[in-house]
């Protein structure tokens, strides 16, 4: 895996400290250094249950989120390739319950209760939701190859309404905001057919605040509406997620249908095969960035605790010693934003690292700030050098070992030989085009070149880079690519073309043109016949000219 110091030092560190792997390194910081403050300062009480070493040990996870009918359960079907226990597809709200969707040797069902003391799966803190979640909480093992590589959760369809939050018996944004700490990916689905986002979505989306790198959009069943209302609904959807999504950088949106039946629009089928395709690469990362992904989590969580800890013992600094304290009290809490900038300037700390005011005022309520415990400035900076030079460390080590392991990516169900085979997303399309057939495929438009190459003047047989330049300028592509075009038809790289090197700079602008990327190698079944090892190889392209 990623071993946390070189093998040079015997696997320590300057502090004795033996690790094996980054995880383990991880889950040591976490427990020396940083579990400390977050135990002194009630971190656990206001923000988040401590972390265990199944937190640290786990696969990467994906949590689908989205409103009842949107093809959540399908999508989680259509990923694997098969059924799995417990799955409940159709129009109506079906799914009424989270489903840890988990690889296992056999298929079978782990009802919630069981799944929280079990030390070996990352669920244990969630037994403080209590019994009216655990009882629609459950873990499905399927031997699958995908799970084998990463885990799936499953979300109750959201509804709209106060009655439908209430109802659930259990704080719903809560148990989103704690798998959302944890997992590596927030994919939200939504219905072209359903853009509205209810009161309870809303909230939903809210509770993922400080976890906007994590967040994907899947616009789903996209193949049910034409082009034109396509282009309105995706207006529409991003207007939608500008007003809960409070940031600069615009959301990624996947477009498509993702499930294994016939489209009923095929207008946009390209579309829809590209953005499959990028969403299966972005999943497909997660094992290999898994690591990192928990570094940068430690990170946030560490700066988040070292604010916490600065914002509790000032409220217990302010406290008088006998009277008054409920007075005092009520006016620190009714003062905390000011309290947040005062702490901002006197700490040099960013904004975005504070709490929630509003949620924090609340939670204040319910203690006694004359209990706080004082600022241990040993705890925070133990937390700062572990930021400054532990992390540091282990970043750099990561990357180190990265290029030492075999490249980790999510395989099997709807991932295998998806960029593969003639079914591959852009097989035989732009400049994949002719790589499976005998001819040289320029040779098809090249009669149509040649009328051009001959009236440029050909000195010998080639036309001058001068000349050349003049025809090519009138696709009106930038210089930037003509040039690296030019670099692909010059074969012999003597400064000029013959017709077949003229004939190739044509069809490279041409699949420019038609919206392909240009390769930075040319691939072998465009090097023109003339320029080949084996000229005489390319039989039917002689044949035709003859």
């Amino acid at each position: 895996m990623f071993s946390w110091v070189n093998k040079e030092q015997g696997g320590r560190n300057k502090e004795g400290d033996m690790f094996q792997t980054v995880t383990e390194g991880l889950q040591s910081l976490y427990s020396k250094k940083l579990l400390p403050l977050e135990e002194t300062y009630l971190f656990h009480d206001f923000h988040s249950p401590a972390l265990e070493e199944a937190d640290f040990q786990s696969k990467p996870m994906v949590l689908l989120v989205g409103q009842y009918s949107t093809g959540k359960t399908t999508f989680i079907r259509y990923l694997l390739e098969q059924d799995f226990p417990g799955m409940r597809i159709g129009p109506e709200p079906t799914t009424d319950g989270f489903i840890a969707v988990m690889y296992g040797e056999s298929e079978g069902v782990v009802p919630g209760n069981a799944l929280v003391v079990d030390p070996k799966k990352p669920f244990r803190k969630l037994n403080a939701f209590g019994n009216s979640f655990l009882n629609r909480f459950i873990c499905s093992q399927v031997p699958n190859k995908v799970l084998q590589s990463i885990s799936i959760i499953d979300t109750p369809g959201i509804l709209s309404g106060e009655k439908q939050r209430i109802s659930r018996g259990y704080d719903f944004s809560e148990v989103l905001r704690w798998f959302a700490e944890r997992v590596d990916r927030i994919i939200l689905l939504f219905d072209a057919h359903k853009l509205d986002i209810s009161d309870e979505f809303s909230e939903a989306i809210k509770a993922f605040r400080g976890q906007d790198d994590k967040i994907r959009v899947v616009l789903n069943k996209a193949d049910q509406v034409d082009t034109q209302q396509l282009m309105r609904v995706y207006g529409a959807l991003m207007w939608s997620l500008g007003k809960v999504i409070n940031t600069p950088e615009v959301v990624r949106v996947y477009l498509g249908s993702f499930w294994a039946k016939p489209l009923q629009n095929t207008d946009n089928r390209r579309l829809f095969e590209a953005e499959a395709q990028d969403l299966f690469r972005d999943i497909q990362a997660l094992p290999r960035n898994a690591a990192l992904r928990k570094l940068n989590d430690l990170i946030k969580r560490a700066r988040l605790a070292k604010v916490h800890a600065y914002i509790i013992s000032y409220l217990k600094k302010e406290m008088p010693s006998l009277f008054g304290k409920e007075k005092k009290k009520e006016e620190l809490i009714a003062h905390l934003p000011e309290i947040y900038q005062m702490l901002q300037r006197e700490h040099h700390i960013s904004p975005g690292d504070f709490p929630n005011v509003a949620k924090m005022q609340e939670q204040l309520v319910h203690y006694d700030f004359s209990k706080f415990p004082s600022l241990k400035l040993k705890l925070i900076e133990s937390v700062d050098k572990m930021l400054s030079n532990k992390i540091a460390q282990l970043m750099n080590m990561i990357r180190e070992e990265e290029g030492k392991q075999p490249v980790q990516m999510v395989m099997g169900g709807a991932f295998e030989g998806s960029e593969d085979g003639p079914f591959g997303h852009g097989y035989g399309e732009g400049i994949s085009a002719g790589a499976d057939t005998e001819d040289w495929i320029v040779s098809r438009d090249k009669p149509r070149y040649d009328e051009i190459f001959y009236t440029l003047m050909p000195i010998n047989g080639k036309v001058t880079g001068v000349n050349a330049k003049k025809e090519m300028m009138n696709s009106r592509l930038p210089n930037t690519v003509l040039g690296k075009i030019w670099k692909l038809a010059d074969c012999d790289r003597d400064g000029m073309l013959d017709d077949e090197e003229f004939a190739l700079a044509q069809h490279l602008i041409k699949v420019k043109l038609e919206g392909y990327e240009i390769p930075s190698e040319l691939p072998p079944h465009l090097v023109p016949p003339g320029h080949r090892k084996n000229p005489t190889a390319d039989v039917l392209y002689n044949h035709q000219n003859d």
